[in-house]
C-alpha cells in the first residue's frame, strides 16, 4: 500500500530527519518560524508507520495542553488524513493508526498523570519550558525497556531549564545529536521580516529568539559575544586531562562569599579548561585537600592579590597559611576590574573549555553582566556582583597571571646579560 503524506520538508529538515534517524538522542536548537513541530510531527509519524514493535507508542508532549492542542493537534490530523483507518480522539489528543500504533499529545504540566506509560519515540516542543522531573522521572524510564528514542526541541529561554543542560550534554556527548538553526544562517525568514523584528524586539530579544542565543535575556553581557563565538567553534566540549601536561590553577578566595577554583593545561598556545570547583564557609583546608584528591600534577597557582594581608586573628598572610598546606601561589597582579576583563577577552580565543566538569563555569561566563541603570539610561561601569562573580574573578587571575608570566619571560629573553666577573 503506497501512501502519501502531503509533507514537503526543507533541506535544513530533511537533514535533521536523517539524523534523527541515526541518534537516540536529539537536542535541535531553532529559531523562530524554523517549521520544527510540522517537522516534528512528521517524524512521529514517519516512526508509527515504520516501527517493527508491538503496538508502538509515540508522544508529543507541549509545556502545556492548551499548547498541545493549539500547536500541533490540526497539524498531526492534517498529515495523517490520507492514511486509512485513522481514528482521532479529540477529548484525548490521540491519534489510532491502522497498524496499531499510535501518537498522543501530552503536556508536561502533570507528571504524575503519564507516569508508567511505555513509549518508542517523543518529542519535547518548547522543551526549555519542561520541567527536569518530567525528563527525569518519566520520559527517560518509559523508553527504557524498547530502547526508545527522545528529541528535545526548543528555542534558548534562558539557562536555568533542562533545554540547557541537554544542550551543554549534546555537546560533549557523542551519542546525541546536536542542530543549531541561526535565522541568520538558514534563510527561511527574509532579511526585510528580520530587520523589522530586530526593530521592534532589540538586540537581545532578538538574538534570544532568532539567533539561538542562550544569554539573549542577559542584558549587558560582558562576554556574549565571545561566548557565542566560542559555541560555534565548539569549543565548549569534552576536554580531558591531559596527563603528559602538568596541571595548573587559578583562584577566588572567599568564605561567606563562594571560594572558586579553575583547573587548566597550558598546550602550546591553548589553554584547556578541564576542571572547576566551587564552595563557600570553608577554610583553606577543604580546598587544599579537594586539590589532593584529584589525580593531577600541579605546576602553579595563582591567586588574588589580597593573599598577601595578613590576617588579625592569625598574624598571618592566607599566602603563608596555604604555603604549610604545601599550595605556594603565584599573586596576580593589581589591576582594576576592567583590565582584567580585556585580559579575559584576549584569553577566551585560547581556551577549550570541558562542558561536564566547568559546566557552573561557562554558565557564570555567559550570566556576568553589566547592571543596567534606569535613571541614566546606561550600564554600570562595574559588573554586577551576583553567583557568577567569584568563577569570572578566578578567570580574570587565570588571564592576568598567565599574562604577567608570559611578560616576564619576554622581558627576560630580551635583556642583554653580559658574562662577566670581576676578581
Amino acid at each position: 500500500m503506497n501512501v502519501t503524506i502531503p509533507y514537503q520538508p526543507r533541506k535544513q529538515q530533511a537533514f535533521i530527519h536523517k539524523e534523527l534517524d541515526k541518534k537516540r538522542f536529539s537536542v535541535l536548537c531553532c529559531h523562530r518560524r524554523f517549521g520544527k513541530t510540522v517537522m516534528l510531527i512528521n517524524h512521529l509519524i514517519k516512526g508509527c508507520m515504520t516501527s517493527k514493535n508491538h503496538a508502538p507508542r509515540f508522544a508529543y508532549i507541549a509545556p502545556t495542553y492548551s499548547q498541545a492542542k493549539k500547536i500541533a493537534w490540526d497539524y498531526l490530523k492534517f498529515y495523517t488524513k490520507n492514511l486509512p483507518g485513522t481514528k482521532y480522539n479529540e477529548t484525548e489528543l490521540r491519534a489510532d493508526f491502522f497498524n496499531g500504533s499510535r501518537i498522543q499529545l501530552l503536556s508536561s504540566e502533570n507528571p504524575d498523570s503519564i507516569r508508567g506509560i511505555y513509549l518508542d519515540g517523543v518529542v519535547l516542543d518548547e522543551a526549555s519550558q519542561v520541567s527536569r522531573e518530567l525528563v527525569d522521572e518519566v520520559i527517560r524510564p518509559a523508553i527504557a525497556d524498547r530502547k526508545g528514542w527522545m528529541c528535545l526541541c526548543s528555542t534558548p529561554k534562558g539557562m536555568n531549564n533542562i533545554f540547557y543542560d541537554m544542550y551543554l550534554k549534546a555537546q560533549s556527548d557523542d551519542k546525541w545529536f546536536l542542530y543549531t538553526a541561526k535565522a541568520s544562517e538558514t534563510g527561511l525568514v527574509d532579511q526585510e521580516e528580520l530587520d523589522a523584528a530586530l526593530s521592534v524586539m532589540g538586540t537581545a530579544t532578538y538574538n534570544q529568539e532568532f539567533e539561538c542565543s542562550f544569554i539573549g535575556n542577559v542584558k549587558g553581557s560582558i562576554y556574549g559575544d565571545l561566548i557565542n563565538k566560542l559555541e560555534d567553534e565548539r569549543r565548549f566540549a569534552r576536554v580531558p586531562h591531559d596527563p603528559s601536561y602538568g596541571v595548573s590553577t587559578a583562584w577566588d578566595l572567599g568564605y561567606n562569599d563562594a571560594t572558586a577554583i579553575i583547573f587548566y593545561q597550558n598546550i602550546g598556545h591553548a589553554i584547556n579548561i578541564i576542571d572547576y570547583y566551587e564552595n563557600s564557609n570553608q577554610a583553606f583546608p577543604h580546598y587544599a585537600q579537594i586539590l589532593k584528591e584529584k589525580d593531577y600534577a600541579y605546576v602553579e597557582h595563582i591567586g588574588p592579590h589580597d593573599l598577601d594581608n595578613t590576617d588579625f586573628t592569625t598574624g598571618r598572610t592566607k599566602r603563608e597559611v596555604a604555603y604549610q598546606l604545601g599550595l605556594r601561589f603565584k599573586v596576580a597582579p593589581k589591576l582594576n576590574v576592567e583590565d582584567g576583563i580585556h585580559a579575559v577577552k584576549m584569553l577566551l580565543p585560547r581556551c577549550y573549555i570541558d562542558v561536564d566538569n566547568c559546566s557552573k563555569l561557562i554558565n557564570a561566563l555567559r550570566h556576568y553582566h553589566r547592571k543596567y541603570k534606569e535613571k541614566d539610561n546606561i550600564y554600570s561601569a562595574k559588573p554586577n556582583h551576583d553567583w557568577s562573580s567569584h568563577a569570572n574573578d578566578a578567570l580574570r587571575y587565570l588571564a592576568t597571571g598567565l599574562e604577567r608570566t608570559n611578560l616576564t619571560n619576554k622581558q627576560l629573553f630580551q635583556k642583554d646579560y653580559k658574562y662577566e666577573f670581576t676578581i
